[in-house]
């Protein structure tokens, strides 16, 4: 497939994905999550398969990129995959198996959404319990095209649901602001209204004051 000119850094990123291509697997999706750390709301994981040969010019960690970008990116992203696929545990099931394992039940749900079965699965970070090939990358948002995707669709998701029905819902704790993780707005709030049900009751323990009720 014709390629239009590709900068190092989309070079790079199709490191991972390239050497599954070349061992013969066509289907690789990207796993990402994004509200690990927040003190408020879902958790939120993306699974996206891009075409082989595919480069999405500007994709990155979407840590990295502008609120604009990745809304562009996200269109880009969403009409150009094979398949794609997002998946949420929310703050009740957080608190009951803790992060990790929660993240990685979003992350194994959005695999299973998929309408196209992966041949190889390719995880910031994480492994998940299913009989897929998988690799956990470090920082694979930032090496692995496919991973930088989910990040971006997960992220792009979570804080549309940040300013839209999460907001709408509780539009005293400015949760559109501060989508849900612990900046001084959002821990001042806390403490004049005290948490909703869908903060995380297992995170707010060292923040709020020990008088304080929760729930």
């Amino acid at each position: 497939m014709a390629h239009t000119k590709q900068e190092p850094s989309d070079v790079d990123l199709l490191l991972w994905e390239n050497r599954y291509w070349e061992q013969g697997f066509e289907w690789i999706a990207g796993i990402d999550e994004v509200g690990r750390g927040c003190l408020f709301g879902d958790v939120v994981a993306a699974a996206v398969i891009l075409p082989k040969g595919i480069t999405i010019e500007g994709i990155n960690d979407s840590k990295k990129l502008t609120e604009k970008k990745r809304e562009l990116l996200y269109d880009q992203i969403v009409s150009q995959a094979a398949a794609w696929a997002v998946a949420t545990m929310d703050a009740a099931m957080i608190d009951e198996v803790n992060i990790k394992q929660a993240t990685r039940l979003a992350m194994k749900e959005a695999v299973t959404q998929l309408q196209i079965r992966p041949d190889v699965l390719l995880i910031d970070a994480e492994r998940i319990d299913c009989n897929l090939p998988q690799e956990a990358i470090i920082k694979g948002d930032a090496s692995s095209q496919s991973i930088a995707a989910a990040s971006i669709v997960a992220k792009v998701t979570r804080d549309r649901l940040c300013a839209g029905e999460w907001d709408q819902m509780y539009p005293a704790y400015g949760i559109g602001v501060h989508k849900g993780y612990g900046t001084k707005l959002h821990r001042e709030k806390l403490l004049e209204l005290g948490p909703t049900p869908m903060h995380r009751k297992s995170f707010l323990t060292k923040i709020l004051d020990e008088q304080l009720t929760l729930f």
